[in-house]
């Protein structure tokens, strides 16, 4: 089967980290060119300085975008009217305004628009999709989804630095509810608390934003103080609890250069295995579904070849956009607010 040609946009860690070696892995993409501002020589492809040089010269037919939030519209928008696919970093872009224009650009250039909400594929929250899709925990009535860390000293760089989409809940908030928007859909409420907590920060670097469904609710966390260990996710129904500590090994692995092809990636260690608990005081570990962001790639490839739908449409990541803006408004004016499932 013939290779689709991908360019790369950016040379940061999200294209060093994933991007690079997923396309690497992939028996479905070739990657073919390079845009960064600075020479890469460990990368062995065609490099430009600019994302009008490659779309002059090279034939790339999916465009991957990892550069900065700020610019995620002009570049994207840029690459649809060059008649390329494009596939963005999360968050999409920086508003749900830019969001529908870009999504109606795309449909005008009958291109494939995607986001890399690649957390869709953390073994442990397959694991969690499984459990419920069985039932096991019976009733769901409350669910917390947390991603802390400790970073307690203010770093000079774009993602902490005041600007359009910068801030933990732009970067991490996106992975929490875009899980959230797959495995609940929209709530009717969120109320939010998004602040910068860390002497001298100038972004949000502390979040917990509350859903509000009919039956339950979702809190989504994450804040640069813990150090502790705290689970990532605490699932509580009238049938039981889930309860997983740690985060998903894949991009630990992949720093490591551990290859997705590698018979041990996307294993956890038995260590952080979750745990079902049972009204009756019993408890099992649960062996977790093995990880794999390499499946949002070959979903791509899938859908370019008219072989499968998207997995990751661009409406939802225009949800993730609504609710991440609609959860600052509220930590602004400190009240809860409805969700207006019209406006996505």
């Amino acid at each position: 089967m013939q290779h689709i040609p991908v360019a790369i946009i950016g040379c940061g860690m999200s294209a060093r980290t994933f991007h690079l070696p997923l396309i690497a892995a992939s028996a479905d993409f070739r990657l073919t060119a390079l845009v960064s501002s600075r020479p890469q020589p460990d990368v062995a492809v065609a490099q430009f300085p600019d994302a009008a040089a490659m779309l002059a010269q090279s034939d790339a037919k999916l465009v991957v975008i990892t550069a900065p939030n700020a610019v995620h519209f002009s570049l994207a928008a840029q690459c649809l009217a060059a008649g390329r696919h494009v596939v963005l970093e999360k968050p999409m872009v920086n508003t749900v305004a830019e969001g529908r224009e870009l999504m109606a650009r795309a449909e005008h250039a009958g291109r494939l628009l995607s986001v890399f909400h690649n957390r869709r594929w953390d073994s442990d929250f397959l694991t969690l999709q499984s459990l419920l899709a069985r039932g096991e925990l019976g009733t769901l009535r409350f669910f917390e989804s947390r991603w802390d860390r400790f970073r307690p000293e203010v770093r000079d760089r774009w993602r902490e630095n005041p600007g359009v989409g910068a801030g933990i809940w732009y970067d991490l908030g996106a992975h929490l509810l875009d899980q959230a928007l797959t495995l609940f859909g929209m709530p009717q409420a969120v109320t939010g608390n998004c602040r910068a907590l860390r002497p001298g920060s100038r972004t949000v670097d502390y979040a917990q934003v509350q859903l509000h469904y009919p039956d339950f609710e979702a809190v989504l966390h994450t804040s640069p103080y813990t150090c502790a260990p705290v689970a990532r996710f605490r699932v509580e129904g009238d049938a039981g609890n889930f309860v997983k500590f740690g985060l998903d090994v894949q991009e630990a692995q992949l720093k490591a250069w551990l290859s997705p092809c590698d018979a041990a990636y996307g294993l956890e260690d038995a260590a952080q295995f979750g745990t079902l608990y049972a009204p009756d005081g019993s408890a099992r570990t649960v062996p977790p579904v093995r990880g794999d962001f390499a499946a949002f790639y070959r979903n791509i490839a899938a859908a370019l070849r008219g072989q499968a739908p998207l997995a990751v449409t661009a409406e939802d990541a225009l949800r993730v956009i609504y609710l991440t803006e609609l959860a600052q408004q509220s930590s602004d004016c400190g009240r809860r607010l409805a969700v207006d499932t019209a406006a996505v």
